[in-house]
């Protein structure tokens, strides 16, 4: 892509409405706009890394077995009037009537609407297990949104729903689950801990947040310094030991980005969703839950990868790879050159956004650190003239000038 064809409308100021690192630089470089409080439009960079993120997402858990669908957003209040939560959550829907006077409300979470689908159609335990997924748009009715995509009442969200026989069943694709949000969160380029929390409205016995570390981070984590043991500071026991090994535990501060939960017969007994089993006998499913904030996903990396110049992406959430920046745009053999090497990433199906806009070398050079591109490939008129390219990586801040016979070569290794 080039960057005069692009829109990536990046701000100097650090808008007032701003409180958090993400939100500003989100702001500042491009990648959001407000609409209303907690709404906010993905501008072409964001809406980039929101989607890296989703493919990923897709990708493990499809790996994992769970099934793809899309639920609808607007959800009819009979279905909540059945499991009781349309009064229990009546602070966060968003509740609207039709023509007809009924009641309904944008979703906040599917459970209730994931139920009704299936107990009309897994009626045997020949059916079984089944695990069903979507990423699609949430709608909560926050009392302060803040923070930017950290609450927000319009997120963009994964969430999917496993369906057993027995509870042991259960347990079986619960951990699935937390290995495919392992490599899911791991593949982002972030560092993380699962960590045992509270279920909280959704309910159920057993529940694990994924919280990616940040010293910005709202909440209080014990990790133990021997082993991968990890909780919320509100359900830890007040002793400064682990539980597993003895170790010692270390405060650390998080942001939490996934949640997986066991829900047990919570939603299919109160919904009287329920199959055959092979004794001939109806019974309720036994449910999971598990959910991932993608575009706060994003905000939290931010959060954890950023300096006083800007974003830090990992590569894997980066709107563009490369940025190739071209400083003397009206010197014909610079850009022969710039352009060769442009198609040269294209062909190989790289990432890359290529600056070959009339502005000053500052500009140019503040906006690809604003955005966090991690590799940037600069020419110029006197650095050819020299046989030289200069690669410098956004995310240690390295760079050097590599001669131009090698350039092709050093761009690919570098990129991994």
């Amino acid at each position: 892509m080039r960057y005069s064809q692009y829109y990536i409308p990046t701000l100097k100021e650090v808008p007032k409405e701003a409180e958090v690192m993400s939100h500003k630089l989100m702001l500042r470089s491009g990648m959001i706009r407000k609409l209303s409080s907690g709404v906010f439009t993905y501008l072409p960079t964001g809406l980039r890394s929101l989607n890296k993120v989703s493919q990923i997402v897709r990708e493990e858990m499809n790996r994992a077995g769970a099934c793809e669908l899309l639920m609808p957003m607007v959800q009819p209040r009979s279905l909540w009037d059945e499991t009781g939560r349309w009064e229990q959550m009546k602070g966060v829907l968003l509740q609207f009537q039709d023509r007809k006077g009924s009641d309904f409300c944008l979703g906040p979470t599917h459970e209730e609407v994931i139920t009704d689908l299936v107990r009309g159609e897994l009626r045997s335990y020949k059916d079984l297990p089944k695990t069903l997924y979507q990423i699609q748009t949430k709608y909560r009715d926050e009392i302060r949104p803040r923070f930017g995509l950290m609450r927000g009442r319009e997120f963009l969200m994964k969430d999917a729903y496993s369906f057993d026989r027995t509870k042991e069943d259960t347990f079986k694709s619960y951990e699935v689950m937390r290995e495919a949000y392992k490599k899911i969160f791991s593949r982002c380029g972030l560092q993380f801990r699962p960590v045992l929390a509270d279920s909280g409205d959704i309910g159920g016995s057993l529940s694990h947040e994924f919280q990616v570390l940040a010293h910005t981070g709202e909440d209080r984590l014990l990790s133990c310094t021997k082993c991968d043991y990890c909780c919320n500071v509100e359900v830890h026991n007040g002793k400064n030991q682990c539980p597993q090994c003895r170790g010692e535990l270390e405060e650390l501060r998080g942001i939490e980005v996934g949640h997986i939960f066991y829900l047990g017969t919570k939603y299919s007994e109160k919904m009287k969703a329920f199959f055959i089993d092979e004794d001939n006998k109806e019974k309720p499913f036994e449910m999971g839950c598990y959910g991932i904030g993608i575009g706060r996903t994003i905000a939290a990396a931010i959060e954890q990868n950023h300096d006083e110049k800007g974003i830090k992406f990992p590569k894997a959430l980066a709107p563009f790879e490369v940025v190739l920046i071209n400083l003397d745009p009206e010197d014909v053999k610079t850009s022969e050159k710039a352009e060769e090497l442009y198609q040269y990433l294209v062909k190989h199906k790289i990432d890359v956004l290529y600056d070959e806009r009339k502005e000053r070398p500052g500009i140019k050079f503040n906006d690809a650190d604003l955005m966090g591109i991690p590799l940037h490939i600069v020419l110029g008129k006197r650095g050819l003239q020299n046989q030289k390219i200069s690669i410098k990586n956004r995310f240690t801040g390295g760079s050097s000038e590599v001669e131009l016979s090698h350039i092709e070569k050093k761009i690919l290794e570098s990129l991994k």
